[in-house]
Parts: structure tokens; C-alpha cells; sequence
């Protein structure tokens, strides 16, 4: 009797588990009236800006493939229009963290995309992981995320942190500068970029006279300013995000101090932005990396090149676009070709095929190249001086040589 009860309780579930998996074949051979793609935005807040940028760049591309009667999906043979579902987490990771929630588990989205930055994107690596969703990661590059080999992150507009600052490095020791001082954010995507740095540094002999990590939140530069200045040194690299650099940059332009050679890193993504918050007098000759459209790539596998992209961009919007109005679309482009080419409309197949896309594809920001990590590799960011003209400045690239487009203005003048 219990051998009988045990063969038919074994029966059931045996049942109940083919049951589930014809009802999951099922599922995966029905195409979907609609794909959701659920993100993020910042309408406020720190990231707001940066944030807003990416989130139109992704509704940029979803206007455009809509148009053209929606994106091709291989699993079901056919195109089918994409619907963005978006909410607004105020810069908030906590908030962030369940808008995210609310994506994946009540509205149901079939792509999962991460607002802007490594920040806000932080708290969704280990929520999609849980839930075996992958998440589309335009512009969170902070090194913590890539430790391990996961199906369920692919950072796929910008590359990881830890390279970014490789060429600057390089820039470094080539012109022999010896005395240099960085002072970053201590979140991850600064403060791995800080490291790295100081790591190439390291390998030409050079350790920095002053390196010091400050809250994200940080807006109070004039102390370490003059602190930074006692330890003369003829370089000083500024790691932040944007409200760091403006008021970095405001503080050197209110102090009376002059550095040789001054790095920040967004007036290369968001070059307007920093332009009418400090001036251009203020950021002449200073350095920056230079990312598209300040960088141009011309031959594409897939979307717009990059003067085709600010062209329709321009007309579209009525406004030139910037790094991370490009990012976002190169989300919906990344995203675009991964559908057309994944066999199956599940979330192993679509990581299978962004790894089967890596190093064949090139967009408008470049090689794309990721790692089993879900870490981008793809362009390394050379290294640029924003030399005055007209009314404001002009990127100038004058490191690595073989993407140089003039040379370096050194020591920097006093304007």
C-alpha cells in the first residue's frame, strides 16, 4: 500500500512537471502583441541629468524601430513593436531598488534595462540575478559587478571602470610626469578607476604625492584644494561624477590655485552641461576622456553611425546629443541585434547571444566586446585637452598617437 501511495505521488509529480514545461513551451512559442523593456530614470536628484540623457537616447531608438513596425525577433520569426515602461527613482537606490522589483515581478518585462550609472545600477545586479533576469547595463561600469561568470549582466555602452583609466596612465609616464595627485569618489566607479591608475602609475615608478577618497555626495573642494596644492603637484585628476566635477571645478576656478594639467572626466560625456555650469573659460586647457559624438566612429555592423546618429538626433530632438543620449540608444541597437540573432526568447539565450556578438559588432560608440564576466571591454578611452575656440573649446585627442588629433597644450596656460 505505501509502495502505491509512493508510485502515484511520484506519478503526480512527474505530471505536474510536464505539465509545467508544456505550459512553458507554450509560453515561449506564443509571440508577445508587445516586448516591454522596463528602465529607470533620474528626474531629479544627482544622476538626473545624466540619467534623463540616457533614458531619451533609449527612447530615441524605440521611436525609430517602431516606426519601421518594431525590431526583429528570431525566436518567433517575426517583428514585433516594443513598448518602454519607465519610472522615476529620483536618484534614490532605494527607490531604485523597488521600481526594479516592481518590473520584474508585477509588470512582467521581457528585457530588464538599468538607469544611469553605477550607482542605481548596483541595486539591480543582484535583483536580476535573483529572479535569473538579465540586465541590460547601459553605463554602470563599477568593477565590483564583473567578479564573476553570470548570465545575468551585460554591461553593454560603456566599458568597465577598471580600463578606463589605462591610456591616461600610459599619457602619464610617456610625458614623464612624476608629481600627481588624484582625489576621487568612493563609490566604485570612481574609486576602481583610482586604483586603477594608481596600479599603472605603479609600473613606471610613479606613486602619486597625494591620493584621497571623498563621498559621492562631496560638494565642498576648496579645503582639499590647498591641501592637494601643498604637495605641489604638476598633475591633478579629479575622479566624479557630474556635480563633482562642476563644483570641483568651481572651487579651482575660485581659488587662485594653477595646476599644470587638470583631469575630470565628464566634461568628455557631458560637455554642454559642464560648459554652462563652471564656463568655458574655467575648463580650457583642462583634460578630460572623449567619448562619441565628441569621438566619432564611422563604420558600423549595426545602427546609426555616429554623424548619422547626430544628425537624426538633431532633427528628432532639436537639440545635438551627447554621450549618454548615444549610450541609450546604443542599448536599443545592442538589444536589437541580440533578438534578431537568439534563437530562443529566453534570458541564457539573449546573454548567449550578446557573447556571440562580441568583437563582430561595431556601433556608433565602437568595437563591442564583452566579457562571460558581462563586462565590456569594447573602445578605450584615449585621452583629450579641451583647448579654447570661438566662445568655447574644442576636444583636442592628444593621446594615444594613433587617434591624436593634435597635441597637448603643456604646461597648461593660466586663463
Amino acid at each position: 500500500m505505501a509502495k502505491s501511495k509512493s508510485r502515484i505521488a511520484a506519478a503526480c509529480v512527474a505530471g505536474a512537471a510536464m505539465s509545467a514545461l508544456a505550459a512553458g513551451s507554450a509560453g515561449a512559442a506564443t509571440a508577445p502583441a508587445v516586448l516591454k523593456i522596463g528602465t529607470l530614470y533620474a528626474s531629479s536628484g544627482s544622476f538626473a541629468v545624466a540619467s534623463e540623457g540616457q533614458y531619451q537616447g533609449l527612447q530615441f531608438w524605440a521611436a525609430g524601430v517602431n516606426k519601421a513596425g518594431g525590431v526583429f525577433v528570431k525566436a518567433f520569426d517575426k517583428k514585433i513593436p516594443v513598448k518602454i515602461i519607465a519610472y522615476d527613482d529620483q536618484s534614490s537606490t532605494a527607490t531604485a531598488t523597488t521600481l526594479y522589483n516592481q518590473l520584474i515581478t508585477q509588470d512582467k518585462v521581457n528585457l530588464l534595462v538599468a538607469d544611469f550609472g553605477s550607482v542605481l545600477t548596483s541595486v539591480a545586479v543582484p535583483l536580476a540575478a535573483e529572479h535569473h533576469m538579465l540586465l541590460i547595463d547601459p553605463t554602470g561600469s563599477g568593477a565590483n559587478f564583473f567578479t564573476k561568470k553570470t548570465h545575468y549582466l551585460a554591461d553593454v555602452s560603456i566599458p568597465a571602470s577598471t580600463v578606463w583609466p589605462i591610456p591616461l596612465g600610459d599619457y602619464l609616464l610617456k610625458q614623464k610626469i612624476k608629481r600627481v595627485a588624484v582625489l576621487y569618489g568612493s563609490n566604485d566607479f570612481d574609486a576602481s578607476q583610482a586604483n586603477t591608475l594608481k596600479a599603472v602609475l605603479a609600473k613606471g615608478g610613479v606613486k602619486p604625492v597625494y591620493f584621497h577618497g571623498v563621498p559621492t555626495s562631496e560638494s565642498n573642494y576648496t579645503v582639499l584644494l590647498h591641501t592637494i596644492a601643498a604637495r605641489r603637484p604638476d598633475v591633478v585628476i579629479e575622479l566624479g561624477y557630474p556635480p563633482n566635477d562642476i563644483a570641483f571645478l568651481r572651487a579651482l576656478s575660485g581659488s587662485g590655485l594653477h595646476f599644470n594639467m587638470t583631469f575630470t572626466i565628464f566634461p568628455g560625456q557631458l560637455l554642454a552641461l559642464l560648459t554652462k555650469n563652471v564656463g568655458a573659460k574655467t575648463l580650457a586647457y583642462t583634460y578630460t576622456y572623449p567619448t562619441p559624438p565628441l569621438v566619432k566612429f564611422s563604420h558600423v555592423t549595426s545602427g546609426l553611425n555616429t554623424d548619422d546618429f547626430v544628425k537624426t538626433y538633431t532633427a528628432a530632438k532639436h537639440e545635438a546629443p551627447n554621450f549618454l543620449n548615444a549610450a541609450g540608444y546604443n542599448t536599443g541597437v545592442i538589444m536589437q541585434d541580440m533578438l534578431k540573432t537568439a534563437p530562443q526568447f529566453t534570458q541564457i539565450s539573449f546573454d548567449r547571444a550578446l557573447l556571440g556578438m562580441s568583437g563582430k559588432t561595431k556601433t556608433l560608440l565602437g568595437a563591442f566586446k564583452m566579457t562571460d564576466h558581462g563586462a565590456q571591454l569594447g573602445e578605450l578611452l584615449p585621452v583629450a585637452q579641451l583647448v579654447p575656440q570661438g566662445k568655447g573649446n574644442k576636444i583636442v585627442v592628444v593621446y594615444p598617437k594613433a587617434k591624436a588629433t593634435g597635441k597637448a597644450v603643456y604646461p597648461a596656460p593660466k586663463t
